[in-house]
């Protein structure tokens, strides 16, 4: 392909990128943006140009040992719930915004370590960056099968690196506070991570089946090759120990490389997103591998005898085949690995050099006599120059020093040099006693062992044998060959730079730690990260600080970062959360922490420790005190835990109590009305039986026909009396568990004929027709008595609904596994909706008199709904379009009876 073809669609895609994350951070909310598989896919950006490529080359000259890059972070994933989580919490209360934050707030806001931890990524990381732009330019002229330009005008990388770097300074310093989330770039990295793995998949997929004839080709063909056991197999005791120490080297790099920190830390918006990278991020590295052995192994048998660069085979081996398009993705795939890497790993780096070099050594008085405005605009201009200078400054160590090796090896000193912060940070999570001295004396150790074994060999010329220094060791001292120190020869330099790197870093480290003791702010610090789950919610009561200091002074201070309104805003949910005046003049201990922490993400912890520092007066406090004073924090806080769950229980029985106390008003209420309904159900016959006997005491001459009628009324009347009281018995009975259902083996269909057999005159009275198919079988056990009470007086209720013409009661019974269902349709009024559910309540047509209230007490609903629960059964009302379904069902299996 032509260069200014291949320039035309590396623009259109820079062009994407811009798009896709300036649509992110205006919809930065939404869950398109904000998910587990965006943070996860973020957090690929592990997979550099160096893993893109470089692994192949590994593989291809060195066999299985590639592997090793990917085992140590899936080793250690699991234990990212723990780790992980303790480390995004810490940095969440704390505001912090980079891995030398982090660091250097643990050791007591140490603005030397800081630096120090900065200086170390710089070297580090820059080199790199570089190494992307390497990969960039050393791929751009395969593709487009050109050479390599001395004429930095003619260089295409030169123009990726400006419009990198431009990328970069912009959506990289949206926000004045380093600690925001930049969901732009997350989003348009975690958009480059599923294209570079589906490119790579791609080639993969393409030189395994139709390069070549499956895995099973590959394999045949490559084990004709006279290394190919040798390179296949771990080796012996030196080999097994560098594969344990370059796992250890790729385990440290997930946790300590600026980007990482960035992704997994910085940007984390929930901690339950962790729960997906657990097993989401593994299966993506597990993925990009699937194919890295058959790329390699196909390449060196496509190119054997043949003089070429094996980190470049996913290239090569379509344009051996005319494929130019597969060529062209492939490149799109690495350009997206390395990219990724160099905008995010610049925006931390930049992060870092601003809030722990530039500001606290350079610009922090200029910026404490300014406003608002101009502090932003300043520390925003800080971090764009920052960026863009580091890309830049990359881009020169790309032209003038990496050129000569290969990917996997810079790759691998940038994490050994990383590596020199393990002993300090994991002290700061794990372990109380570490202390400023240990942790500066360790890494600064460690740095300089690591540019003695590695980093000069590499400058010299790893392989010129030319040179004493290395052959021989300075003024000739076997002893002190870099490659070799004190006589450990059987590890490759990479291992053996790591070994005696953190060798001589964590003794120093953990020796000054024991032998000296730290001061009261690093012994703070320590409890707060060691135990950060106790200190999560009210971090600042643990924060240990005596002295005098006023409010007044410290609010000046933050409005000159924060502006008027924000301090405000701040201030006072402080005073809400601590439940304090906030008019108060002191300031306490508490307010000093809240104060740090809102600079903190501005302008890093030192210097916001400088700042509140430069406006109050401390007195010294003696360890003894610290210790005193946090474990009456620690019982402060647990109290106010007790205090807070009792005063949630105490809500919650509040709670229950009005609910309780709402139902006996209720109940009060139905009492009352029960009663009420009662006395007027009573009072109906009790008139009408003493108006006839009046009428027959007062007057002798009623004619013998009106006597007998007025004497037949009284009677009724007096039987309607009795089955009231009786349903009101039998009701009361039921529900205070007075009543017992005996059961016994019966045919409901028998049982149901008995109950309606009585109904039949009114049936036809009404000229209803009743559909009921007699000429089945349906034996369970049920009290008899009762349910022929249920069937009476739900077929009583259809006749009673039922129109005066061509009216139609049916029943229906149906079995299931477990129950018999009893229906009773008719084609009454129906029932409104809204009364479905009580109208098997006591006197429930009492309550309904929107229709002609039809005769009945109003018990006998509520008393079936007695009956069929106390036989574990269910009873329920459905009306649909004027048909009104009540339905009971019994249990097959009763066979004992119930309370």
């Amino acid at each position: 392909m032509s260069s200014i073809g291949l320039l035309i669609i590396l623009t259109v895609y820079l062009g994407m990128l811009f798009f896709i994350a300036h649509w992110a951070e205006k919809k930065s909310n939404t869950k398109w943006t904000n998910n587990p598989y965006v943070y996860t896919l973020s957090l690929a950006v592990y997979c550099t140009a160096w893993t893109y490529y470089g692994s192949i080359g590994v593989a291809a000259k060195s066999g299985l040992s590639y592997l090793t890059v990917y085992l140590g972070p899936i080793i250690v994933i699991p234990a990212w719930m723990i780790i992980l989580k303790k480390i995004i919490r810490i940095s969440r209360v704390n505001k912090i915004s980079s891995i030398a934050d982090f660091i250097s707030l643990r050791y007591g806001n140490s603005r030397f370590l800081g630096a120090i931890v900065t200086i170390v990524c710089l070297f580090g990381i820059l080199p790199y960056i570089a190494l992307q732009l390497k990969a960039i330019s050393e791929t751009f002229h395969i593709v487009t099968q050109t050479s390599f330009s001395s004429n930095i005008f003619n260089d295409t990388t030169t123009y990726v690196a400006i419009a990198l770097a431009l990328f970069a300074s912009y959506y990289g310093t949206r926000y004045v506070d380093a600690s925001e989330k930049r969901r732009g770039i997350v989003t348009a990295v975690a958009l480059e991570s599923v294209l570079k793995l589906f490119f790579f998949l791609l080639v993969g997929i393409y030189v395994t089946f139709f390069a070549f004839d499956g895995f099973d080709d590959i394999y045949a063909q490559a084990s004709h090759f006279d290394d190919f056991k040798q390179k296949n197999t771990i080796g012996g005791l030196s080999q097994a120990l560098d594969w344990f120490f370059l796992c250890m080297l790729s385990l440290f790099a997930i946790f300590l490389l600026p980007r990482q920190f960035q992704m997994a830390v910085i940007e984390n918006n929930k901690e339950n997103h962790i729960k997906k990278a657990i097993w989401l991020f593994p299966l993506y590295l597990v993925l990009f591998n699937i194919f890295v052995y058959p790329i390699a192994w196909g390449g060196n048998i496509l190119f054997d005898g043949k003089t070429v660069n094996a980190d470049t085979y996913s290239l090569l081996i379509p344009q051996l085949f005319g494929n130019e398009f597969i060529t062209v993705l492939v490149f799109l795939g690495g350009f997206s690995a390395a990219i990724s890497m160099i905008i995010v790993s610049s925006i931390s780096l930049s992060t870092m050099l601003s809030n722990n070099v530039l500001i606290p050594y350079g610009f922090l008085g200029r910026l404490i006599n300014e406003n608002r405005d101009t502090n932003a605009k300043r520390i925003v201009n800080i971090r764009k120059i920052g960026i863009f200078s580091l890309i830049i400054l990359s881009y020169v160590i790309y032209r003038f020093f990496v050129l000569d090796y290969n990917l996997f090896s810079i790759g691998l000193v940038s994490f050994v040099v990383i590596a020199q912060l393990a002993p300090a940070f994991f002290g700061a999570l794990l372990w109380r006693r570490g202390s400023l001295n240990g942790a500066v004396t360790g890494i600064i150790i460690g740095f300089l062992v690591c540019v003695y074994t590695i980093l000069i060999p590499y400058m010299i010329g790893i392989s010129n044998y030319d040179s004493t220094f290395l052959t021989e060791g300075p003024w000739g001292i076997e002893i002190l060959k870099p490659l070799q120190l004190f006589g450990l020869d059987y590890l490759s330099p990479i291992s053996h730079a790591l070994f005696w790197s953190l060798f001589f870093n964590a003794m120093a480290y953990f020796g000054i730690s024991v032998s000296f003791k730290g001061n009261y702010r690093e012994r703070n610090y320590a409890e707060m990260f060691v135990d950060i789950d106790k200190y999560i919610t009210m971090h600042e009561n643990a924060f240990v600080w005596k002295g005098t200091a006023y409010t007044s002074d410290i609010k000046k201070v933050l409005v000159r970062f924060l502006g008027e309104e924000r301090t405000n805003r701040a201030l006072n949910l402080f005073s809400l959360k601590y439940n304090v005046d906030k008019n108060q003049e002191l300031a306490d201990a508490r307010l000093i922490k809240f104060a740090e922490n809102l600079l903190t993400g501005h302008i890093g912890t030192a210097s916001a420790r400088i700042l509140i520092s430069s406006v109050v007066k401390e007195d010294k406090i003696s360890l003894k005190e610290v210790l005193s004073i946090l474990e009456e924090s620690k019982e402060n806080i647990i109290t106010n835990k007790k205090l807070t769950e009792a005063s949630k229980e105490l809500k919650a029985l509040t709670g229950k109590l009005q609910d309780a106390n709402e139902q006996l008003v209720e109940k009060d209420k139905q009492k009352d009305e029960f009663l009420d309904t009662v006395t007027h159900e009573l009072r109906t016959p009790i008139t009408a039986i003493k108006a006839a006997s009046e009428i027959l005491h007062d007057d002798d001459e009623i004619p013998e026909e009106l006597k007998k009628q007025f004497l037949q009324n009284i009677i009724s009347e007096t039987d309607r009396l009795n089955r009231l009281i009786d349903k009101i018995l039998d009701l009361e009975k039921f529900e205070t568990g007075k009543q017992k259902i005996l059961l016994s083996k019966n045919n409901l269909i028998q049982t149901i004929s008995k109950a309606i057999e009585p109904l039949q005159q009114l049936i036809r009275n009404k000229n209803i027709t009743l559909e009921f198919d007699k000429n089945r079988e349906v034996v369970t056990y049920f009290d008899q008595d009762r349910i022929i009470q249920v069937i009476t007086n739900l077929v009583s209720n259809a006749i009673k609904f039922c129109p005066e013409m061509e009216g139609r009661i049916e029943i229906q019974i149906t079995e299931t596994k477990n129950e018999i269902v009893t229906s009773i349709k008719d084609n009454g009024k129906g029932i409104n909706p809204k009364d479905l559910e009580i109208i098997f309540d006591k006197f429930y047509q009492s309550k309904n008199q929107n229709i002609k209230k039809p005769v009945g007490s109003g018990l006998g609903l509520a008393i079936c709904k007695q009956i069929v629960e106390h036989h574990k059964g269910k009873i329920w009302a459905e009306s649909i379009n004027g048909v009104t379904t009540l339905t009971f069902t019994l249990p097959k299996y009763n066979t004992t009876a119930y309370e």
